[in-house]
């Protein structure tokens, strides 16, 4: 790109669209920060395994050395994905940052898929190797207890049951959905999503017991508090971010050292932005791809739970907070490539790669969780539970049928009925249409008497 030269958001060679993209400008300083290391890691890489073949003593530890070997070959595949795989649709900090969780994925994804491959015991088992104390069956833990809000047995303290539910997963229900929103773009997919993870709760409390809550837990402190203030501060954020200027300088360029702070500080924003418009009513695909999105978004959320369930992880486990790290970092990745696949088929062909390595984690983790416990999944849910979801999927698919369906079919024919009854009044003000006949010989006539007086005249 030429210094100074204003393009829109997205990568260079991308077409000029409807989407609602905001332009950027960049002065095209290439520092040392941005250019390709290829070389220089592969020399670190290099001097390392040196070192190690060489210098170092393998200890005779069969554990430790397979233990040893595995993170190395993890490491080799980071340093060569980090250098070598293909940029995503974000920039900043760093297109390498976003290569590295790609590389990640996929890294996440071949333990899953080794985990899904052993027996039940050897995988449970196998966590131990991770850490020592995993690998233990759960004690039972009540999660439902007293739901009074105010409860006169307890005259010291009888709110007591409301501040035994301010533990730390309520800046974390808050956090977790101020950066879905930011992954989502959209208050209403975002609040669709909160309000059916609460009903999937309560429809599956017989099969996991920590979805056993009181009601003002689900709808006050989940929904109404955590839930939707993380929303609302997301859209503010969305606010912002669609509304700054994306004007990129490079770092020597900048005089002031209060600008040089801003600069750096910016660094850690998108490079551009894009609005996200889902439409989901506009078109059978657009509509199937929100329901797909959706569906998934609502398994991970099943998966973090059962996951920690049929591997027998406590809920205060590092493992468990590593994973939320790991899909915060790909999850706006893969949200941002499946948007463009969905908005812009034409130019994007394919699914991105992040997307499409996400998607897959889910389906595995859920296969794990079929497969180490079909008993808690085959618990049958209760009728009245079965009944309502059943309502549900059923208005669903009539409403889909009606409104891309039938739908459609009325206002073509309409058109079609309409279009028929605006040329029939056409044809109708046409002046002697009825004896067009008549018109038509008393052309000829004139015509040959015409003729007759042109022969006269010649004879």
């Amino acid at each position: 790109m030429a210094k100074g030269e204003w393009k829109r958001s997205g990568a260079d060679d991308l077409p000029l669209t409807d989407r609602s993209e905001c332009e950027v400008f960049d002065d095209g300083t290439n520092t040392f920060f941005w250019r390709a290391h290829t070389l220089t890691v592969l020399f670190i890489l290099t001097c390392a395994l040196v070192y190690v073949t060489l210098l170092e003593e393998t200890p005779h530890d069969t554990a430790y050395n397979t233990k040893r070997g595995i993170v190395a070959s993890i490491l080799v595949f980071l340093c060569f994905g980090v250098t070598q795989a293909k940029d995503g649709p974000f920039t900043r900090p760093h297109p390498a940052y976003w290569r590295f969780w790609l590389c990640v994925s996929v890294v996440y994804e071949l333990f899953l898929i080794f985990i899904l491959f052993q027996t039940v015991h050897d995988g449970r088992q196998f966590m131990k190797y991770i850490d020592p104390k995993l690998g233990v069956p759960l004690p039972e833990r009540d999660y439902g207890g007293n739901c009074l809000i105010y409860d006169p047995g307890h005259p010291a303290d009888p709110f007591h049951n409301i501040w035994d539910k301010m533990d730390g997963f309520v800046p974390a229900h808050f956090l977790g959905w101020y950066i879905k929103t930011l992954m989502i773009r959209d208050w209403w997919m975002c609040m669709i999503i909160s309000v059916m993870f609460e009903f999937l709760e309560y429809s599956l409390e017989h099969q996991l017991p920590n979805f056993s809550e009181c009601w003002w837990d689900h709808w006050i402190m989940d929904v109404l508090m955590c839930n939707s203030l993380g929303i609302y501060c997301g859209m503010k954020t969305l606010g912002w971010l669609s509304m700054k200027p994306y004007q990129w300088q490079g770092l020597w360029n900048i005089p002031t050292y209060k600008g040089k702070i801003k600069r750096i500080a910016f660094q850690f924003t998108p490079y551009s932005w894009v609005k996200f418009e889902w439409r989901p009513a506009s078109n059978l695909r657009r509509w199937l791809a929100v329901l797909g999105i959706i569906f998934m978004f609502l398994l991970a959320e099943l998966n973090t739970f059962y996951l920690k369930f049929v591997l027998w992880m406590p809920p205060e486990h590092y493992l468990v907070l590593v994973r939320l790290i790991f899909f915060v970092n790909v999850g706006g990745v893969a949200m941002r490539e499946i948007y463009d696949f969905m908005d812009d088929p034409k130019f994007y062909k394919k699914l991105g790669q992040q997307a499409w390595i996400v998607a897959t984690i889910t389906v595995t983790e859920f296969l794990i969780v079929v497969k180490y416990d079909p008993n808690t999944i085959m618990l049958p849910i209760p009728f009245f539970v079965t009944q309502c979801w059943t309502l549900g999927i059923v208005l669903i698919f009539f409403w889909t049928l009606w409104r891309f369906f039938i739908r459609d079919i009325t206002l073509r024919y309409k058109e079609t009925h309409q279009r028929r009854q605006e040329g029939s009044s056409e044809q109708d003000r046409v002046p002697g249409h009825a004896d067009g006949s008549n018109l038509a010989t008393s052309g000829r006539s004139k015509l040959n008497g015409s003729m007759d007086t042109v022969r006269h005249r010649k004879s």
